[in-house]
């Protein structure tokens, strides 16, 4: 056997290798979850988003439905809401009413999600957290 038979031989056995490999993280348990989550559009729908307020002088709970759609956050009703989402579920949106306006933060996991606001909300300055469960 030549040096480059062995090469040969060498260069066939990873890439046989890698191939089982590959096979055996697409049909482990979870997998098709997990790619099910990680494309775009796979968080649409409606989601009902508590905001609670953990520093300031606002309202203690607050919730506003919120419209997803591929990569995009709206208003579901009440507001104006703009923002994005990304294929891994990272969330953040700006939100408008009236004189009032706040940001947020966080990520959705399936069908939950939570993350982090802050704003100005009637004039006062207040921050807290927020949870969302999908319609």
């Amino acid at each position: 056997m030549t040096s480059s038979d062995h090469s040969n031989g060498s260069r066939g056995c990873r890439w046989l290798l890698s191939a089982a490999l590959l096979a055996a993280i697409a049909v482990a348990p979870g997998a098709a979850e997990a790619r099910r989550y990680a494309r775009a559009g796979a968080y649409d729908g409606t989601w009902n988003v508590v905001f609670a307020t953990r520093a300031g002088n606002c309202s203690s709970t607050n919730s506003v439905p919120f419209a997803v759609s591929g990569t995009r956050v709206s208003s579901a009703g009440g507001g104006k809401v703009t923002g994005g989402i990304s294929r891994s579920g990272v969330v953040s949106v700006a939100i408008s009413v009236g004189l009032s306006h706040a940001s947020g933060s966080g990520r959705l996991v399936g069908n939950y999600g939570a993350g982090r606001w802050a704003g100005i909300i009637t004039g006062d300055r207040c921050s807290g957290t927020w949870q969302a469960t999908r319609s």
